[in-house]
């Protein structure tokens, strides 16, 4: 399987790291070494002094498919999630400025802890989705998918473009503004509509 992340999905994070506001998605890969699961703690690499949480709501994909209609998209995942996609800034800083992939800064071990997967059929709007990171029992970031540059049948339209989707495949659909660093001994705890779905700590 594959991880499939969508960055610069939401106006006002765009705005706090003072990007350009793309014309399409802009699409990357982690690997599955990214993953994290079951609530495992998160390992501060020592390669950054700058880690940031990026929280994010996640599709599973159920079925394969490429060239998919944004009109069709939904019948090719039937549970989310929520995820963090963590970031080594310090390190994305300085491949961006020599217009180098981020890799290293985005596909690291342990870069995507994820929750579980629930119905999406649990909520009756997907198009107006609330929900939160919390640090040490303290709001950190606020989302809603109505804030979506683009929604999650556009981005499956877009990806499966250029990757052809299998079952098991996931992918991350942005993140709001509020993203932050984060330092060992953090809890992180993120939630869906108010139900806790992750909850680790940073070691």
């Amino acid at each position: 399987m594959k991880i499939l992340c969508i960055g610069r999905n939401y106006a006002e994070h765009i705005a706090e790291l003072n990007n350009e506001r793309p014309s399409e998605p802009v699409v990357f890969i982690k690997p599955d070494t990214a993953i994290l699961k079951d609530n495992e703690a998160f390992y501060h690499p020592d390669f950054s002094k700058d880690i940031h949480h990026e929280v994010e709501i996640v599709l599973k994909i159920n079925k394969m498919g490429k060239n998919i209609e944004a009109k069709f998209a939904n019948k090719y995942y039937e549970e989310i999630g929520i995820g963090i996609d963590f970031t080594a800034r310090d390190i994305q800083a300085k491949l961006k400025e020599k217009g180098l992939p981020w890799e290293k800064a985005k596909a690291f071990n342990g870069s995507a802890p994820i929750s579980g997967f629930v119905s999406k059929t649990e909520f009756p709007d997907l198009k107006n989705l609330n929900f939160h990171l919390e640090i040490d029992g303290e709001t950190r970031q606020t989302g809603n998918t109505s804030m979506m540059l683009w929604n999650f049948d556009e981005i499956i339209a877009e990806i499966s473009k250029y990757f052809t989707l299998k079952t098991g495949d996931l992918i991350f659909t942005g993140t709001p503004a509020g993203v932050g660093k984060v330092k060992i001994g953090n809890k992180l705890s993120a939630f869906i509509e108010g139900k806790e779905m992750l909850s680790f700590e940073i070691k």
